[in-house]
This record gives structure tokens, sequence and C-alpha cells, in this order.
């Protein structure tokens, strides 16, 4: 007979999906590699969002 089946090996970050629907995963990606983490953003940006942080010190 086969072992119990952990629950606590399931991974929380799996999407829930209606029964036939799959995620998109490297396997099924229409391409090779990774897909990205930005969705559908185009690289490189004309402007990147970012504004470093400055640090003022209080002497």
């Amino acid at each position: 007979m086969a072992k119990a089946f952990d629950t606590g090996r399931i991974d929380p970050a799996w999407p829930e999906l209606p029964d036939g629907e799959h995620p998109l995963t490297e396997l099924l990606g229409p391409v090779q590699g990774n897909m990205s983490p930005f969705g559908d953003v185009e690289f490189p940006l004309a402007e990147v969002p970012y504004e470093h942080p400055v640090t003022e010190i209080n002497r």
C-alpha cells in the first residue's frame, strides 16, 4: 500500500485553476527557458521607475 499523502509538501503558491486548465510552466511556455516574473514587459525600458534612497546623516 502507498504511503499517506503529506499535505505539508504542497506548494502554497501553486494557483487554483478550474478542471482541465494548467498553469504556465517551462514545459508549456512558448519559448525556451523560464518565464519572466515581470509579465509582458519589454526590456530595455525607456525609463526606469526607480528612485534610489538617499541617507541623510544627522550629526
